[in-house]
């Protein structure tokens, strides 16, 4: 039988491509509590290594800048979706909520709710999905900045924020290109992020501390599980 080259047979066979591509490996979805600077970071790294935009979503929150409302927002995304957006229902493995300590009196609060959602919530697939909390204390400023120096004790964000301006200079709180300006220094800051999450942790504020580094791990080895 001769092969079917029509427009609408091609279209069927790349769509065929790209759902095969999608099932690879774990959908993702990202919800963070900056507008601009944590969804461009994430965004560089999933262009940096090819992750396909069906599997990692990212998205700012849209209830509100609290960590209460990062981690609602984001169970909200995972279990209604939003056609706009182009996130179907319950289409993730992995949901993460990324927000600071800095001031904010829900940050207790919403580490538990979302450890409480880690393993409770199913997806499309009937699996349970891994739901997690990504803190850091005082703020994602730290991870960048300890790209640069090996911090071991508390900083306020506004000492964080100048001596990063020291390294980057005009950086500002909604910056893009982070992850550029930073890529090269990846390793170092990964090796001083776990030294300090092998002493402190999330609830252990005003303890210099940043769960960035696993959701860039997780992020930065996709590519290798992706098949050639």
């Amino acid at each position: 039988m001769a092969r079917d080259h029509s427009p609408k047979e091609r279209q069927r066979k790349q769509l065929e491509r790209k759902l095969a591509r999608r099932a690879s490996y774990d959908r993702i979805l990202i919800v963070s509590e900056g507008s601009k600077t944590e969804p461009s970071y994430f965004g560089e790294i999933r262009h940096a290594y090819r992750l396909h935009t069906a599997n990692v979503a990212v998205h700012p929150s849209e209830l509100g800048t609290a960590p209460i409302q990062v981690v609602r927002y984001a169970k909200e995304l995972f279990e209604f979706g939003d056609k706009h957006k182009n996130i179907q229902q319950r289409a993730f493995e992995q949901v993460y909520a990324v927000f600071d300590r800095d001031d904010h009196g829900s940050y207790f609060d919403a580490l538990q709710v979302a450890e409480s959602l880690d393993g409770k919530l199913k997806n499309d697939n009937k699996q349970f999905v891994r739901f997690q909390a990504i803190a850091s204390v005082p703020s994602f400023e730290l991870w960048l900045l300890l790209h640069y120096e090996d911090i071991q004790h508390p900083l306020h964000r506004n000492e964080v924020m100048r001596r990063l301006k020291i390294h980057i200079p005009g950086y500002e709180k909604g910056a893009t290109r982070a992850f550029s300006m930073t890529r090269e220094r990846l390793s170092v800051a990964t090796q001083r992020a776990k030294a300090l999450a092998a002493q402190f942790n999330a609830r252990t504020e005003p303890e210099p501390f940043t769960a960035i580094v696993e959701l860039v791990e997780l992020l930065t080895h996709l590519r290798a599980e992706i098949p050639t």
